[in-house]
């Protein structure tokens, strides 16, 4: 008997620390089915396969750049140019196919080595020269908004139809043309969900038996089963939809590959280690034998590159770069990562919270542009909501210390 209530006691415990260590990604996604089931409420439109899939493609850029934002982040730093590195980036790639005829690819290039470039320049200023990024930044975002109105001549250059099925456009059928009037599923997607989902559940099995061969603490199985079944439904749920309309849009299929390759960066990897440990201690972990300055640079490295892929994608969504891309749009992208459980202090943070986080934002714009709701209410809501998910993380770390 004494030993069963142990065991109950046992298991209350690791349900309890497994919440309070993951209480900002659990908050996130009932925060996302709340929001989407209110505005499913309020308007007809809203959970139809073909705004879903809007909604998605427009999500992309977003996330993409969030996924390099939260490193920054969690190293203790910030980056303000993101908008301007965008615009820059994606009027680089369009010029480039415009005015000097390059292939697609060769400008894609060109525009991938801009970005790192980029990166690399803020990083030296940050890592080597001790400028607080705040600074470095903001310096940045007035040199390439300079750049962006040169290159550009205050003129909006169009960019080829080869070129914008990156942003606009989805991915084939395999073997049955579909429509969304039809409502026959695309069967890509569905392959691709099926893989997925295959995919997801090896990596969490593998990482449970992991902590069980180390004596680590595990879910009970019930608990464990529950969260496996509702991750799966909501992967199928967001699958389904697509698969309803005209499939997986290219740009959710890139994120969906720079998503796993940061999710796996920063949770398996030294580097990925390395990167808390300087945003928690950075005293502890220069004494620790980290490389600091190494780090940082190749945290503003990644942050430029992602910047100028977010550019192309961005770019091939609207079909033309112009002067006033991009504006703004670092204050999206840091919004993201932060309601993502990103934490403003440094050293927590994950790139799937920042997804998550940067699709929250996107279905909040989304469900109040459909209910006709004005510019200056749609970013007071947007702000107020920015303002309580950093409440929620400095009440959180209070409760912890």
């Amino acid at each position: 008997m004494a030993g069963k209530v142990e065991n109950r006691q046992s298991a209350v415990e690791i349900i309890k620390f497994s919440l309070r260590n993951n209480i900002r990604q659990y908050t996130m996604f009932i925060a996302l089915i709340s929001i989407m089931l209110i505005f499913s409420f309020l308007s007809d439109v809203f959970l139809t396969p073909r705004n879903l899939s809007t909604l998605f493609l427009q999500t992309a850029h977003i996330a993409i750049l969030a996924c390099g934002v939260v490193l920054v982040i969690v190293a203790g730093h910030i980056d303000l140019s993101i908008g301007a590195v965008v615009g820059l980036t994606g009027a680089i790639v369009a010029i480039l196919q415009a005015k000097y005829d390059l292939g697609i690819l060769p400008a894609i290039l060109i525009t991938l080595a801009v970005g790192a470039l980029i990166g690399l320049w803020q990083g030296y200023w940050v890592a080597y020269r001790d400028v607080p990024a705040f600074i470095v930044t903001l310096a940045g975002m007035m040199i390439f908004n300079g750049l962006l109105l040169g290159v550009t001549k205050g003129e909006t250059i169009a960019t080829t139809g080869a070129f914008n099925r990156i942003g606009q456009d989805y991915i084939p059928t395999l073997f049955i043309a579909n429509s969304p009037k039809d409502m026959l599923p695309h069967d890509t997607t569905l392959i691709i969900l099926v893989l997925v989902i295959v995919g997801y559940l090896w990596m969490e099995l593998r990482k449970r038996k992991e902590r069980i061969r180390y004596g680590f603490d595990i879910l009970p199985k019930t608990l464990f089963l529950l969260k496996v079944s509702l991750v799966v439904l909501l992967i199928t749920a967001i699958f389904a939809i697509m698969a309803l309309y005209l499939g997986i849009p290219y740009s959710i299929l890139l994120l969906m590959g720079i998503g796993s390759f940061y999710a796996f960066l920063t949770t398996k990897t030294t580097f990925g280690r390395h990167i808390y440990a300087i945003g928690g201690n950075r005293e502890a972990a220069k004494l620790s034998g980290i490389n600091i300055r190494q780090r940082t640079l190749w945290i503003f490295i990644s942050s430029g590159i992602l910047c100028a892929i977010g550019g192309i994608i961005y770019t091939a969504r609207v079909g033309s770069a112009a002067a006033s891309a991009g504006q703004g749009m670092e204050l999206d992208v840091i919004a993201a990562a932060i309601i993502g459980g990103t934490s403003t202090l440094g050293g927590e943070g994950t790139i799937v919270g920042a997804i998550i986080g940067a699709l929250v934002m996107a279905t909040l714009n989304n469900g109040m542009l459909l209910l006709d709701v004005g510019t200056t209410q749609r970013l007071i809501v947007r702000g107020l909501v920015l303002l309580l998910a950093v409440w929620v993380d400095i009440s959180s770390r209070k409760k912890n210390a």
